[in-house]
Formats: structure tokens, C-alpha cells, sequence
């Protein structure tokens, strides 16, 4: 017994499994994580070596080489990057997508530990890290006390705050930023130690020494066996003070007469402030695998439980990533639930009839709650793409139940009983159903042979919208018969619907001129697919469309070498600019580095800030006309280069700093890649299209060596580890040791005064202590010479490069690297010097080069789905021209939307290759039940054509209506499923218009060619 026949004779049963699956569905939506976007695992992993005190061709030359070298070694790995700063490199590993990365760490680690004799001394150990997403904080917000300072707002963080968040489930750290970090200062009077023949060096090693404990061993005493431990710790501060000192003229002093010991702050660069406020900011990340709205909640609660014990506090949200989420998840979740509405108008105007209508109505929400259940278990979350294939397929669920209720209620009107013409119309178009769910699902088949970001993302929506038609299906073969079964009765459904009445009569005479003036129409269509041929150089190409975060990121990028009060100042104009945008709701400014700062180090000439705007409903402009705004003002202040970023792709914190216009030029001299790459920052400027364009070869920091005479140096017994130590404690101090107090250690550090800080002109007098009893001025033993040095060295798979980056302006990125390589054509590269293009423009054309295989492959499984359906080769082939005409309306619904072709739109191309073919099953299937039951070919077309025109109609326009919202682009996160929605609607439409005439066309073409042949061999 069929399925639909054993729903019909056992109604009960059908509405009891109905029940289990929406009690099953409520209890798996409940229980489904809420994120942005699906859990993307990066295969990219860092080597970070700290060479404190080497230049950056020092680090390039004795470290970052010997670490790559040692990391090519490395199975499956794709590309190696590095970056040699001042005493740090950084080597950056990129893995083949699917790639173990816990395996490949561990690997890395075995290889490090085998070169560990080749690093020079002094370079610590080097530190293996996963990079993905989730180094990113969820959570970001200022904290302050009524009527404290800051630095005793930082102790109760510290204390009370920082703690309670950490225990938060899912919680992963709590990084607290700005205000004052308490530390003991030895601050040494210069003239005292001079005259007392004693040297920074001497009080940093007395230090070190006396502040120790040490185990001595066991003793015995009597039965007991005791340990021995040699306690030296200091305990106050008084201790320190009171430290010998031997003089190497004689005599011992205390460190107290030559010294200032006190509890003070350590000298920062750091600048926290909130609308002008002086402020300590607070970020949360999360552990990798947790949720990002379920640990924001937790968070925000256990904030307002905190503010509640404490009246005086007053925290001020910067970031909270969980706002943005659930406004666009809500966003998508609402624009498939008008989609879905919409569906149901359409449905009641053409059936002119409340109960089928009903019928229909019913069958949406339980194919979407059966859905939930298998993404429940799938472990799929509830994300922007994963609800986008909901949406999307909102109008294609009702598609199957419309062509079973269709067919029932065309049954009913012919006069059948209810239960004969629900036995029957399901089990007519079974069949065809069938084959049209698993067209559309076998498109989505081939994702798994497209690689990197792209695969990861839309996984999902293949998934999602694979469930959603497998459970649409199912509903349209058990649930819909049943129901027409019982609620078909009575005479309404024999009243006519006039207007649909005479768009049959109008189809079928236009179907018979069609037949008529077959040529005709096949110059229709070729003349449609060669216009889109030729149109779609006007669509341009993007990777992902951009989309309003509501937040921009302002970079300031002062000269090199630059102060950190300049700095500031400069960083307070861009405040005050920003501050008088009235789209602008908080001001957050700090100084710092990008993402990679913790391992490459942060310099106090660099600086952010950070403007939070208002809610989506009361901004009055984009945030790219705000960013404008702000690029215009920010002119006006000279010294600086200064970056704005609108924050535009939502895949900025995946891609991990990857430009849209990204030119790396490969070869080994550093005065000639910059030579190179400042003409190419000149041509990509002139570009149109291009913002913020800059070299990663920049001005070089001013420096000062100190150049030892090794030969007079010998004389004393002094060597470029004592100069060293000397230069770096008179200028900047040293860390002497730990000093413990109420539980936590402090630095102590020992410094000259700050009023006493050297000039160029001192450097030359600083005392080096010599081991064999005397002092030497420096400018005895060494000369001082400027220079300036390079800030990094980028290496590319093991070879230097430059890189030349922009951000976008209002031109698709595929227009603009178009313009820049016609440019760059001309340009005359020296011997052994290249260009490549990478960046985004590179990710965005590998992951066109996948969805194009994709979408072929998808096509050749819908043609072999199609045959078997038909047992036929022709009937499929006849099919397939419906899908040349279905691109054609894709690239007129993004050219006449002003939308570029990108990822969604590509993916939306492949969607419409599985779901255009099915109006044409549809009808074909009809035109062969006709003719098998002996009806001649035409008289069957003009039979089948008019039939069919109403479920064609009605699945087309319930599929385009259910993507209408999200074509708009309106609400959060809406920007993602554009070109999606337009893409979709665009060759639906289209084609629909063009299948009611080209399919019966091709139909009697071929129907011709196959009597021709089957007659040749008769007249033989």
C-alpha cells in the first residue's frame, strides 16, 4: 500500500505521527543554538618566537628562516607567511581545507623542537596557536565607580569583577584594558652610584640574588627528617632598601643610600577612553565551542547581578556581538514568515477557496517544524545561512503540496468522489513530485567538492534546505491527501475562477501560435541566453556583498618612531570629529594593535577608534556615507595615515586581515620591493573605486646603534652583553625581580629618575662596570651612529615580499582588480621580481572556480535524476533548456537590482538549476500520461499546457513571493541573503514565462527529429 493511500484510510494515525513530529520539532527548536554565522574551523595555525632586543633583519635572518624552514617539512600544509618585527617573528601557517589541526600542531610542535639548537641564544621557546573566529571577543564594555579613580576601579575589576565573569559558563577569558599596573620602582639616584663606584648592572644582579628561596635538602632530627629551605624573599619594602651593595672601589653601601624604593605604577603607552571619559575596558571571549548568544546572555546577567550588589557601578556596552545576531536572525526569521504569508495569499486567490487554501497553510509550518528536528540532530545551528535555507525554501514547500492539491482539486471538479480523487490525483503525480524534490536536492550534492570558507558556509543551507524538501515531501504525499480527503467536500470547489478562466484561454492560444512558429521562438531564445552572454560583463563580481554592522573602525597610523603622547593627541582630534556625527552613539578610543598585537607587539604610534552607531531604525545614512563623512575629515589632520574601515563584510573576522585589493610583489632586495611597491601604491590610487591604499614597506623606525669597539672593550673585560644591559637600564629599566605582596607579584623595577631621563648627548656618559674593578663611560668604548631600519620583513612561502593593500570604495571588488591589472600591464617589473594578486580577490576566485564545477556537476545530476524519472534520455534533454533560460533572468534580476555577482548569488545560480527544471517535469510528465492514453501529440500539448498553467503559476509565484523580503534587503544581516533572493526571483520568473511556450516547442523539435530517424530505416 502507497504511502498516500494508507494516510487517507487511516486519518487517525496520520494526525497522531502529525503531533509526535511537532512536539518533536517545538523541543528541538528550543534546544538549537542561536549564532551568526555556522561554526567555521580556519586551517591556520602560528609559530610566535620572541628575539627581544634584535632588529627585524636580525630576527628574519637567525629565526623567522630557520622556522620556516623547518614548517615546510609539515604535512598538508598549503602556504607559509611570515612577518620579523622588532624582537619578534611570527610565521603563519595555512593548511589544505579538512586538514586535523590538532594533529598538524602536535606535528609542528615535533619539528620546532628538533631545531631548537639551531635558534640563537636569548630567543624564547617558540609558541604554537590555533587561529580562528573565537579569538575574536563577543562582549566588549567600560567600566567605572562613582567617585573612585581609575586605579582603584582597576583593583575591585581585578578582584571582584574579572573573577565572577571568568566562572561564567562558556566564558573562555576576561581581558581587562587600561588604568594604571601597580609595580616596585628602585629608582637610582645616576650621580650617587657614580660617585660610589657602583653600576645599574650590580643592583639589578644584587636583586635578583638576595630575592630568593631555594630548597637545601633533607637533614635529620632525631625521628623526624626536616627539610632544609633557604627562605630569602623579600617582605617589605624596608628589606629592599636595606640591601648591601659591595663596591668594586671598596666598601659596602646600602641600596637605600644610593637609591628611592616605592610602591608606584608602571610607565604605560596604553589609552582607554569612552566618549572622552578616561575608562578600563573589559572584553569576553568565548571557548571555542560554545555559543555566542547563550554566553552573552550569561554574561549580561551575571552583569546585572553585579550591578545590582553594587549601586556605584556603571558599565557602558562598546561591542556585544549577540545584539547583532539575534536582530538578524529575527530579521531572516520574520521575512520567512511574511514569504510565507504571501504564499498563502496567492494560493487562496487562484483556488478561490478557503479549504484548500487551509490545506496548503498547514503543510508550511509542519514541513518547517519537521525541519528543525533533523537540523537538531544534524548539529547544525540556528545561524543567518542555515535560517536563509529555510527562508529560501519557504515558497518551494508549499511546491509539492500545491501540484498534489492541484490535481486532487481538478479531480474533484471533474466529479470524482473525495476519497477517489485523493487516491488518485496523489498517486498521478507522485512521480513527478518525487523526481522535482530530488532535482533540486542533488544540485546541492557537488558542495562537497568545493573547499575553504565557501564549503563551510554553505553546508549548511545545502543541508537546511535538503531537510526542508524531504520533509515537504513527505507532508505533500501523507498529510495533504488525508486532509483533501476530508475537507474537500461539499459543491464549492466546482465554482469558477474566471480570472484564471481566461489567462487558460489566452496561454492556449498563444501555445498554439508558439507551435505554429516554432523558428520563431527558438530565436527568442537564443537571442535571450546571447544577451545575457553579453550583459553579464555589466554584473560585477564581489566575494561577499557588504553588510551594515553598525560599527565603524577608525586606524591611526602616526610616522614610526612617533611618541605615545603624539599619539594621543591625535587620536583625541579623531574623537572630537566623530563625536559630532549624529548617527554616532559611543566613542571608544584606545591605542594598540590589529588582531595579531599580542604576538607581533603593539607601538604606542599606533591607535584606534572605535564608533558604535545607533540602532538600524534611527540612522537616516549608511554606514558607508558615515564612513565617508569621516574619510573627509579626517583629511584635515596632517602627519598621520589614517584608515576607515565601515567594518562592510561579515566575514571580516574570518578572513583574519585578508584586503580586498591584496598585490604581494616577490623578490629578495628591500630597497627595491619598496621602490616597486610605492609606484604600485601610486597606480592602484588612481584607481577608481580604491580607499585607504598603503605599502606594508613603510617609513623604517629612526634608530640609534650603539657600535662597540670590541678591541678597547676587550681591555676591560667588557662585552656587548654588559654594554647592552647598562644601555637598556639607564633608558629604560630593568625588571629586576618579583616582589610578593597580599597575593599577588609585583615587578620590581630598577630605573633612573624620570627627570633624569639621558638625552642623545648623555647616552655617551652612561658607566659600564667592568669585571676587573673599573667604570668606563660609554663614549669610551663604542660610537653612536643613526640609521633607520625597516619595521618588518613579510615573507611569502619563504621569499620577501611587499605588500601593496586597498580597501573598496562603491565598485564591485571585480571591477576594480580589473582596472588595476590593465594598469599594472604596462608596468616594468626588474629581473627576479613578480607580482601575484591575493587577498580577497584571490579567496573570491577559487571559490568561483568551485561553485562554477559545483554548479556543473549539479546540472549533470538533475539531467540523470530526469532520466531515470522518465526512462528516457530525450524527455530530460528537452527539460534542460528551461536551465540556459534561468540564468538568463538571474544576471537581468542582479543587473537591473544594481547587485554584483557574488558568493549567495552563485549559490542562488545553483538553487535555480534544481528548481527551474521543475515546471517542465511537471508538464512533460502530463504530456506523456496523455499520449500513453492514445491523445494525439499537439492535441495533448494544448491539453497538458493549460492544465498544468495553474500549479506552474501558483509554485512559481508562491517561490518568488515566499524570497520577495528578502530581495529587499531590509532589517539586520539582510545584505547575505540578497543576492540570493534576486538571483532566485529573477530566473524563476523568467524562465516560468518562457517554459510555458520553449518546453512544448523543444517537446515536438525533438518528438519530430525521433520520427525522422525511426523512419529511415523502414524506407530502407
Amino acid at each position: 500500500m502507497k504511502m498516500w493511500e494508507l494516510s487517507i484510510k487511516r486519518p487517525v494515525t496520520t494526525l497522531m505521527v502529525t503531533l509526535v513530529v511537532i512536539i518533536l520539532g517545538i523541543i528541538s527548536l528550543t534546544r538549537l543554538n542561536v549564532d551568526l554565522l555556522p561554526d567555521i574551523k580556519l586551517p591556520i595555525a602560528v609559530v610566535s618566537t620572541q628575539y627581544s632586543g634584535a632588529g627585524p633583519r636580525e630576527v628574519e635572518e637567525m629565526v623567522t628562516k630557520t622556522i620556516e624552514g623547518s614548517m615546510a617539512t609539515v604535512g598538508n600544509v598549503d602556504s607559509i607567511n611570515s612577518i620579523s618585527s622588532e624582537g619578534n617573528s611570527l610565521v603563519i601557517l595555512q593548511f589544505i581545507q579538512g586538514t586535523d589541526m590538532d594533529f598538524a600542531t602536535l606535528e609542528m610542535r615535533e619539528k620546532l623542537d628538533m631545531i631548537g639548537g639551531f635558534l640563537p641564544d636569548g630567543v624564547s621557546k617558540p609558541m604554537v596557536l590555533k587561529l580562528d573566529p573565537n579569538m575574536m571577543p563577543i562582549m566588549s564594555f567600560g567600566v567605572s565607580l562613582q567617585g573612585k579613580d581609575i586605579a582603584q576601579v582597576k583593583a575591585w575589576v581585578e578582584d571582584v569583577l574579572e573573577p565572577r565573569l571568568q566562572r561564567v559558563d562558556g566564558v573562555a577569558s576576561v581581558n581587562v584594558t587600561g588604568g594604571d599596573q601597580r609595580e616596585i620602582k628602585v629608582v637610582v639616584d645616576p650621580d650617587k652610584l657614580a660617585a660610589k663606584g657602583l653600576s645599574m648592572y650590580q643592583v639589578v644582579e644584587v636583586l635578583r640574588m638576595e630575592n630568593i628561596n631555594l630548597p637545601g635538602g633533607i637533614i635529620t632530627d632525631g625521628q623526624y627528617d626536616l627539610s632544609v629551605r633557604s627562605t630569602g624573599e623579600f617582605k617589605t619594602l624596608e628589606e629592599i632598601r636595606n640591601i648591601s651593595i659591595a663596591s668594586q672601589i671598596g666598601g659596602f653601601f646600602r641600596l637605600g643610600d644610593i637609591a628611592r624604593v616605592e610602591d608606584g605604577v608602571k610607565e604605560s603607552h596604553q589609552y582607554s577612553m569612552i566618549n572622552g571619559q578616561d575608562s578600563l575596558s573589559v572584553s569576553i571571549q568565548k571557548e571555542s565551542n560554545a555559543n555566542t548568544v547563550s554566553v552573552a546572555r550569561k554574561v549580561n546577567k551575571e552583569l546585572e547581578s553585579i550591578k545590582d550588589a553594587n549601586k556605584d557601578l556603571d558599565i557602558h556596552t562598546i561591542v556585544d556581538q549577540s545584539v547583532y545576531i539575534e536582530d538578524s536572525i529575527s530579521n531572516v526569521a520574520s521575512n520567512a514568515v511574511i514569504g510565507g504569508i504571501l504564499a498563502i495569499i496567492i494560493l487562496f486567490v487562484f483556488l478561490k477557496n478557503l479549504r484548500p487554501t487551509l490545506v496548503i497553510a498547514s503543510a508550511i509550518p509542519i514541513s518547517i517544524i519537521a525541519t528543525f528536528i533533523l537540523v537538531y540532530f544534524s548539529g547544525i545551528t540556528l545561524n543567518m545561512v542555515s535560517l536563509g535555507g529555510l527562508a529560501l525554501g519557504v515558497g518551494m514547500l508549499v511546491d509539492n503540496a500545491i501540484v498534489v492539491l492541484d490535481n486532487i482539486f481538478r479531480m474533484r471538479q471533474e466529479g470524482k468522489d473525495r476519497i477517489e480523487a485523493a487516491e488518485k490525483g496523489s498517486g498521478q503525480v507522485a512521480m513527478a513530485i518525487t523526481a522535482s524534490t530530488l532535482t533540486t536536492i542533488c544540485v546541492f550534492l557537488p558542495i562537497i567538492f568545493i573547499q575553504g570558507i565557501t564549503k563551510e558556509i554553505f553546508k549548511e543551507l545545502a543541508l537546511t534546505v535538503t531537510f526542508s524538501l524531504l520533509a515537504s515531501l513527505i507532508v505533500a504525499l501523507t498529510l495533504v491527501p488525508m486532509l483533501c480527503s476530508k475537507l474537500l467536500t461539499g459543491k464549492s470547489f466546482h465554482k469558477k475562477n474566471v480570472v484564471l478562466d481566461k489567462i487558460n484561454k489566452g496561454y492556449k492560444k498563444v501555445l498554439q501560435w508558439a507551435l505554429s512558429h516554432r523558428a520563431i521562438m527558438i530565436l527568442i531564445i537564443v537571442a535571450a541566453f546571447g544577451g545575457s552572454v553579453l550583459m553579464l560583463p555589466r554584473v560585477g563580481t564581489e566575494f561577499f556583498p557588504s553588510a551594515d554592522q553598525g560599527q565603524i573602525n577608525v586606524s591611526i597610523n602616526m610616522p614610526r618612531g612617533t611618541t605615545h603622547s603624539e599619539t594621543v593627541k591625535i587620536i583625541e582630534q579623531v574623537e572630537n570629529l566623530a563625536g559630532d556625527i549624529p548617527e554616532v552613539e559611543t566613542v571608544y578610543a584606545t591605542t594598540g594593535g590589529d588582531l595579531l598585537s599580542d604576538y607581533t607587539g603593539a607601538s604606542g604610534d599606533r591607535g584606534s577608534v572605535t564608533l558604535v552607531l545607533k540602532p538600524l531604525e534611527e540612522m537616516t545614512r549608511s554606514v558607508g556615507e558615515i564612513g565617508d563623512e569621516i574619510r573627509a575629515k579626517v583629511k584635515e589632520i596632517p602627519g598621520c595615515n589614517i584608515e576607515v574601515d565601515t567594518g562592510d563584510s561579515l566575514f571580516g573576522s574570518i578572513s583574519l586581515g585578508l584586503w580586498p585589493v591584496q598585490i604581494d610583489i616577490t623578490g629578495d632586495d628591500l630597497e627595491v620591493l619598496e621602490t616597486i611597491s610605492d609606484d604600485i601604491t601610486g597606480i592602484v590610487e588612481q584607481v577608481d573605486g580604491t580607499r585607504d591604499v598603503s605599502s606594508s614597506i613603510t617609513e623604517g623606525v629612526p634608530e640609534l646603534r650603539v657600535v662597540l669597539d670590541r678591541n678597547k672593550a676587550a681591555q676591560y673585560g667588557i662585552n656587548m652583553a654588559l654594554v647592552s644591559s647598562a644601555v637598556q637600564s639607564e633608558l629604560q629599566g630593568v625588571v629586576a625581580t618579583r616582589y610578593k605582596v597580599d597575593g599577588t607579584e609585583l615587578d620590581v623595577r630598577v630605573q633612573v629618575p624620570d627627570e633624569e631621563s639621558l638625552s642623545i648627548d648623555d647616552l655617551s656618559d652612561i658607566l659600564i662596570a667592568s669585571p676587573l674593578g673599573t667604570v668606563v663611560p660609554l663614549g669610551d668604548i663604542a660610537k653612536l651612529e643613526y640609521d633607520r631600519g625597516p619595521v618588518q620583513i613579510d615573507r611569502s612561502n619563504q621569499a620577501r615580499v611587499a605588500r601593496v593593500t586597498a580597501a573598496l570604495g562603491d565598485r564591485p571588488l571585480g571591477d576594480v582588480m580589473k582596472d588595476i591589472q590593465e594598469r599594472l600591464a604596462d608596468y616594468k617589473m626588474p629581473s627576479g621580481y613578480s607580482i601575484d594578486y591575493t587577498g580577497e580577490y584571490e579567496t573570491m576566485k577559487e571559490a568561483f572556480g568551485d561553485l562554477a564545477l559545483a554548479l556543473a556537476l549539479g546540472v549533470v545530476l538533475v539531467y540523470m535524476v530526469m532520466a531515470s524519472q522518465f526512462e528516457s534520455l530525450l524527455h530530460p534533454f528537452i527539460i534542460m533548456f528551461t536551465v540556459p533560460l534561468a540564468f538568463t533572468g538571474g544576471f537581468i534580476g542582479l543587473l537591473s537590482s544594481g547587485t554584483a555577482l557574488s558568493v549567495p548569488a552563485l549559490i542562488g545560480m545553483i538553487v535555480l538549476a534544481g528548481v527551474v527544471v521543475n515546471n517542465g517535469i511537471v508538464m512533460v510528465d502530463y504530456i506523456n500520461i496523455l499520449r500513453a492514453e492514445g491523445m494525439d501529440r499537439d492535441e495533448a500539448i494544448l491539453k497538458a499546457g493549460p492544465v498544468r498553467l495553474r500549479p506552474i503559476l501558483m509554485t512559481t509565484m508562491t517561490t518568488v513571493l515566499g524570497l520577495v523580503p528578502l530581495a529587499l534587503g531590509i532589517g539586520e544581516g539582510a545584505e547575505l541573503q540578497l543576492p540570493l533572493a534576486v538571483t532566485v526571483i529573477g530566473g524563476l520568473s523568467f524562465a516560468t514565462v518562457l517554459t510555458l511556450l520553449v518546453v512544448p516547442v523543444i517537446y515536438t523539435l525533438f518528438d519530430d527529429l525521433v520520427q525522422k530517424f525511426r523512419k529511415k530505416p523502414s524506407s530502407a
